[in-house]
């Protein structure tokens, strides 16, 4: 299965660190236009990620909900109809979520540095660190804290869990506020 290092942080401001990810990027930014809907999962996550052109991946994957860089394994399968595929696993197991993004893309090495936009929660570094299979999760944690200080971003800034998770934390405070 293959695997990858991730880490996410809250940041302050996309342009700040788009222009710190352009200096050690060796291609982008992408801009990509992503809409995830998560369905119930015991041995993981799954979500179906929706591109503007309709079509999508459907992605399961299994990572520990820690702050910091943390392993993660994963699977993908491609569908050129993303809404169809949506309606088939909604029938069938409900869903968990939904997550709106804009997502800029750089690619240093065998790190993908997303700058997130997500609708609800703000603005989002966050890195995957692809491993070989003769890669250890140290080498990859290492490689995650170099691009981390190029990027400007320190330790206080990590956030654990996904941002569904993220999303359904916000939504009682939210409303706690507005019935205030």
């Amino acid at each position: 299965m293959p695997r990858n290092v991730e880490i996410k942080a809250r940041i302050g401001s996309i342009a700040a660190v788009s222009a710190r990810a352009a200096a050690i990027a060796d291609s982008g930014p992408t801009e990509i236009a992503q809409d995830d809907t998560f369905f119930p999962c015991p041995a993981g996550r799954l979500k179906l990620r929706q591109f503007a052109d309709g079509s999508g991946e459907l992605i399961f994957y299994q990572r520990a909900d820690a702050q910091g860089p943390k392993e993660s394994f994963y699977l993908l399968a491609r569908t050129a109809d993303a809404d169809a595929l949506r309606t088939v696993l909604s029938h069938a197991y409900g869903t968990a979520g939904r997550v709106v993004k804009q997502r800029t893309l750089f690619l240093a090495g065998p790190t993908r540095i997303h700058l997130d936009r997500v609708h609800g929660l703000g603005e989002f570094l966050e890195l995957e660190v692809v491993l070989a299979d003769e890669e250890s999760v140290e080498q990859g944690v290492q490689t995650a804290h170099r691009v981390m200080a190029s990027l400007g971003v320190d330790a206080a800034q990590l956030v654990e869990g996904a941002y569904v998770d993220l999303l359904r934390e916000a939504a009682p405070a939210a409303q706690s506020r507005s019935s205030g």
